[in-house]
């Protein structure tokens, strides 16, 4: 192991654990870079150690299947992965990307603002 707590190291690599993330499930995100760049999606899944996120149409690739019992083989377009660094979430107020803010409420719960208008980003 290594001495920094938010890294992972295997025989390999040396994995982030993305502890601090700004992105969760459901939040609407826009790609800031790569070959989706300006598209907008809801994140479906995220990966934390691998510091990744599975966003609704985009970064789509083609798998060749084999047909299976109860599935129909052929090309399927599907998801994958993409990096965190290249999203940015969305703003519902405001619609513009954003970047997080957090604050505390009264009864001590943290949220993530909008650093834009203040709005608090998804459910708290």
């Amino acid at each position: 192991m290594s001495n920094n707590p938010a890294l992972y190291v295997t025989t390999n690599s040396i994995i982030c654990l993305g502890f601090n993330m700004n992105i969760r499930k459901g939040d609407m995100v826009v790609v800031i870079s790569g070959d989706d760049r300006g598209k907008q999606g809801r994140v479906l899944r995220i990966f934390p150690r691998s510091n990744r996120a599975i966003v609704e149409r985009i970064n789509l690739i083609k798998r060749h299947t084999k047909p299976r019992s109860g599935q129909q083989g052929g090309i399927i377009e599907k998801e994958a992965s993409i990096n965190i660094s290249n999203l940015m979430p969305l703003c519902g107020k405001c619609n513009t990307r954003t970047r997080v803010g957090k604050r505390v409420l009264e009864d001590g719960r943290r949220v993530r603002i909008c650093r834009k208008c203040g709005e608090m980003l998804g459910a708290a």
